[in-house]
């Protein structure tokens, strides 16, 4: 295990409109505000055609291919997430939602592409006087965490 203190500073409230990207606008919001790590929470829904990262192809492959899911039509959304710098100082994103429509349900990471269906709504919890960075793993192909 690898931790590290850190202390709430701001607390923004968005809403994302229809079309948006989940990822990109909140990184883009992040850059602007001067926001380098936050907490998360999302609700609302997601359109047709969205695309969820849902595991790896295969757990025991390296580097690792990720599987992904489309969603064929709207669901209702509710998901939560970090955002760290990456080693170039980007703030990067890593948000899981859980994705609904009738008696089906999938989760998955929002890295793939979500685009909003109507509106998202974030709760996003500033966090300052963090080490935290997202580090390329050269072995796993993707940025961990590194506290």
């Amino acid at each position: 295990m690898q931790y590290s203190q850190a202390k709430q500073g701001r607390t923004f409230v968005l809403r994302l409109e229809d079309g948006e990207v989940v990822h990109e606008e909140i990184e883009r919001f992040a850059r602007d505000k001067g926001i380098a790590a936050a907490a998360l929470i999302i609700v609302g829904g997601a359109g047709g055609e969205s695309r969820l990262v849902v595991g790896p192809e295969r757990g025991d492959a390296r580097p690792i291919t990720p599987a992904t899911h489309i969603l064929g039509d709207v669901h209702e959304v509710a998901g939560t997430g970090t955002l760290f710098p990456d080693e170039e100082g980007n703030p990067t994103l890593h948000l899981h939602m859980a994705c609904g429509r009738g008696d089906h349900t999938v989760t998955g990471c929002v890295r793939a592409g979500v685009k909003v269906w109507q509106i998202l709504e974030v709760i996003l919890f500033e966090l300052t006087d963090t080490p935290g960075r997202r580090v390329v793993d050269p072995g796993l192909g993707f940025k961990l965490l590194q506290t």
